[in-house]
């Protein structure tokens, strides 16, 4: 069955219709229909999930704030703040990498408007081609692990944690990713000043001081506002996620009306792109029931359970290799694809072993979200390549990803080493 959906999934047709066809197929072949006498039920579940509505709430605010340009202002005043400094405009990106990740948690639209806006100027002042595009496409991937992440909330689901807990056991280890890039910024300044030369000052001289501050609270605040209302509000216990998210969307017109951005066409688009991409999620989400239903049935735990048990190293040997594998899944699957067909698969061996379902969830978070820059099918990628300009290679962005995903790689180790980055502060506050 497995093999079966790998060559449709190849083949390219869409991840829910290969789903959906392999589970019902080799199902059906296996058990007949009384395998599915539960599906009805299961699929009643996935959309009358309440938690699942903060799906298409959060991905209408990502969205309109990315439709009004409200990145691209960002940007702007940021990096014109950072400019005196060598990287300043690759730190600049960072920010505006945490600002949009925590405000919106859709990698696409952070990678495709900062590319847009940024890679040029940042080619023309003389930034290193590997270092300007990985910068971009590390940066927007961490919407993947910041609160409130699309990830997050579906592995909430899949691990039957609460939305909170996740949110909050994130909240650190998303920050010490960030100070990571920034920290090899400001390395590569000391070590290669050349590749990630300071804006003239010039150019610099062109914005008074006075000027500089008031468009820093004019621009930057409102994103900051909204953030600390949606994520405050769902760890501060005052609104469940589904009811933040829709603060969070009502937030999101009312800074594009601020901005006096907010109109009848970017409107009927920002809705239309949210409806899409919520039918895509839960198409997958339906169709990885019967999925889900045919592989437990077919006898797939028990062969995934005998496996671990002859793993060595206890649980933290189980915990290495499903590391592994995710990372070695990324170069080929989507990350949702992962989540609804591996995830489960190993899940039951470790609530057997009494582990924090919390602390593994941001492991396979912040492995997950390297598969966003991996090589060949790393979307932030392909999403980089489709806006940047001609003379950029694939190979120079690949090239450029790569110290990325090294200190990627070492922020989970960090996490794995010392859990509690991410257990602190759900413990703190009593989840």
């Amino acid at each position: 069955m497995i093999g079966a959906f790998f060559v449709l999934l190849l083949a390219g047709v869409p991840v829910a219709i290969c789903l959906g066809v392999t589970g019902l197929a080799f199902g059906y072949a296996g058990f007949g229909g009384m395998l599915f006498t539960l599906m009805p039920s299961r699929i009643f579940g996935v959309v009358t999930n309440y938690t699942l509505l903060a799906l298409p709430l959060f991905i209408f605010m990502g969205i309109m704030l990315e439709k009004s340009r409200i990145a691209g202002d960002l940007l702007e005043v940021i990096g014109l703040a950072m400019g005196g400094l060598r990287g300043g405009m690759a730190l600049a990106i960072i920010l505006v990498g945490v600002l949009m990740g925590a405000a919106s948690g859709v990698v696409g639209a952070t990678v495709v408007t900062v590319g847009l806006i940024a890679l040029s100027p940042l080619l023309r002042r003389g930034y290193d081609t590997g270092v300007a595009t990985g910068i971009i496409c590390a940066s927007g991937t961490l919407g993947q692990i910041i609160p409130p992440s699309l990830v997050l909330i579906l592995l909430a689901d899949i691990m039957g944690e609460s939305v909170g807990t996740l949110f909050a056991a994130a909240l650190f280890p998303s920050l010490l990713l960030a100070g990571l890039f920034v920290a090899y910024i400001l390395i590569l300044g000391i070590v290669s000043p050349a590749s990630v030369p300071a804006i003239p000052a010039e150019e610099r001289a062109q914005v008074s001081g006075r000027d500089l501050a008031l468009r820093l609270v004019k621009v930057v605040l409102p994103p900051i506002a909204l953030i600390a209302l949606v994520l405050g509000s769902i760890i501060g216990g005052i609104a469940a996620p589904t009811e933040a998210a829709s603060m969070g969307a009502f937030g999101s017109l009312l800074l594009a009306a601020l901005a006096r951005r907010l109109n009848w066409s970017i409107l009927r688009e920002t809705v239309q792109s949210a409806f899409v991409t919520s039918a895509m999620v839960f198409l997958i989400l339906i169709f990885a029931q019967p999925f889900g239903l045919a592989f437990r049935g077919l006898g797939g735990e028990r062969l995934v359970q005998d496996a671990f048990d002859s793993l060595p190293g206890g649980l933290n040997g189980q915990l290495l290799f499903l590391m592994i594998l995710l990372f070695v899944l990324g170069f080929f699957l989507e990350w949702i694809e992962i989540s609804y067909i591996a995830l489960p698969l190993f899940l039951p061996v470790f609530l057997a072993s009494g582990a924090d379902m919390a602390w593994i969830a941001i492991l396979v978070g912040m492995n997950l979200q390297t598969s966003f820059l991996t090589p060949p099918f790393g979307w932030a990628l392909f999403f980089l390549k489709g806006v940047a300009p001609p003379e950029v290679k694939t190979t120079q962005i690949y090239r450029g990803v790569l110290p990325f995903i090294a200190i990627q790689l070492f922020g989970l180790f960090l996490v794995f080493f010392f859990p509690g980055l991410a257990l602190w502060l759900p413990e703190a506050i009593g989840w």
